[in-house]
């Protein structure tokens, strides 16, 4: 299938196929006329990928994940990085709580004030 019938196939953009290829993530073969040509398989790829990214996961990582996620296999050195990316998430997850708990404060302090008629704080 050509690159426009895999974008909407998989629900993403050209551009976004394009780029998975730029970073290893995808492979087309060209044609004479130089279009790109993917296998049926490439939908349930791009799909893999997407998750991914959704994941927060970076293309350096996919590349890494992707032969695991095909046959099964998965090696110590990748559970290793997944357990790596799992840490960075988690660290990720503790800073957005962090900031949501003092958006919390702010709204609450600002209301507070608002309800006695006090200008908020600042």
């Amino acid at each position: 299938m050509r690159i426009g019938e895999l974008a909407a196939r998989a629900g993403v953009s050209v551009r976004a196929l394009r780029y998975y290829e730029e970073q290893n993530l995808l492979v087309s073969v060209r044609s004479p006329s130089g279009q790109r040509h993917y296998p049926d398989s490439a939908v349930d790829r791009v799909e893999v990928i997407q998750q991914l990214y959704a994941a927060g996961l970076p293309s350096r990582v996919i590349v890494e994940l992707l032969p695991s996620v095909e046959t099964g296999e998965v090696t110590p050195e990748l559970l290793v990085l997944l357990a790596a990316e799992r840490n960075r998430i988690d660290a990720q997850v503790g800073t957005l709580v962090r900031t949501r708990d003092r958006l919390d404060t702010i709204i609450t302090t600002a209301d507070t004030a608002r309800r006695a008629g006090l200008p908020c704080p600042r």
